[in-house]
């Protein structure tokens, strides 16, 4: 995709507005009035991109908690036995020191108890992903939802309503639109807030979104799009990163104040590094810049 002058033009100011519209931390508050999340990934034992996203979201919002399932059938038939949960959460616990680690049996109480859950991170695409996805789409509609990685490839897109956003690269979305057409990128016409991850992400609305806060989008007809970005953001997890600050963001945002927010801070983080050292740079990398990089950004508003 080429990004022409008046797309550009026009995400600027979608940029600049999403940045005074971002509710942030206030003195006075008090613990998880800032933000609550779920992150249910999958793992054998604790993968990595359940990390990336947990770390970046627990510099976001005041508690995030999580939940590991596994990631191919044989350990998921011991888990559903409860032959897992101790082995997982001991081994999540011994990696994640900022957040809550819980087990199978706790997720919909603490599904209750946060502001967005994000699905997806570090799942693989088997039949358990697929019906615990669904499960939980179906019985908790009115949640905000972020749904990435490979809940997104197994979900029934059906259930993908109004508070959801996806955060699907070009193939997962052809995967979404072979299933129902509402969701091809080139007219798209799907509930969910969408950002399709590449080079240019591009940003669609949901239809009869009430999550929308900057007026001036909604009458947008074609995808808002974010430039940026560099060949150091090709690999592994960065892509966990940025669901993990899109859903910290959704906590107390709308949907497309913390999509715009998120994909630019993300591509924003991501250049500054390879200024400094090139490509050569992991998510790990990302995670610690981000922080800075949204803090600049905040305080020029001001």
């Amino acid at each position: 995709m080429i990004e022409n002058q008046e797309q550009k033009n026009r995400s600027q100011k979608l940029i600049n507005q999403a940045f005074q519209d971002l509710k942030i931390a206030k003195k006075g508050f008090h613990k998880g009035q800032n933000g609550k999340l779920l992150i249910i990934g999958g793992s054998h034992l604790f993968h990595a991109a359940s990390k990336w996203s947990l770390d970046i979201a627990s510099k976001i919002v005041d508690m995030v908690f999580y939940s590991s399932v596994p990631s191919n059938n044989k350990l998921i038939k011991k888990w559903q036995n409860e032959e897992l949960d101790w082995q997982l959460n001991q081994e999540a616990k011994s990696n994640f020191w900022q957040g809550i680690v819980i087990d199978r049996k706790q997720i919909e109480s603490y599904l209750n108890e946060a502001d967005c859950i994000l699905l997806g991170p570090g799942m693989e695409r088997t039949t358990y992903t697929k019906k615990l996805s669904n499960h939980l789409l179906k019985k908790y509609p009115k949640k905000k939802w972020v749904i990435d990685a490979g809940a997104l490839q197994m979900i029934n897109p059906d259930l993908l309503n109004k508070n959801c956003i996806i955060t699907p690269h070009q193939q997962e979305i052809e995967i979404l639109a072979q299933k129902n057409k509402n969701f091809d990128p080139k007219n798209y016409q799907a509930p969910p807030t969408c950002l399709l991850k590449g080079a240019i992400d591009q940003i669609f609305l949901g239809q009869n979104s009430s999550q929308t806060t900057i007026k001036t989008a909604i009458t947008i007809e074609t995808a808002i799009t974010i430039s940026g970005g560099n060949a150091g953001m090709t690999k592994g997890g960065t892509g966990d990163v940025l669901a993990g600050l899109l859903a910290a963001l959704y906590c107390k945002n709308s949907a497309l104040t913390s999509t715009i927010i998120a994909s630019y801070i993300n591509k924003k983080a991501g250049d500054f590094l390879f200024e400094k050292v090139g490509s050569y740079f992991n998510a790990s990398d990302l995670v610690e810049k981000i922080p800075q990089i949204l803090w600049q950004r905040i305080q020029e508003k001001t």
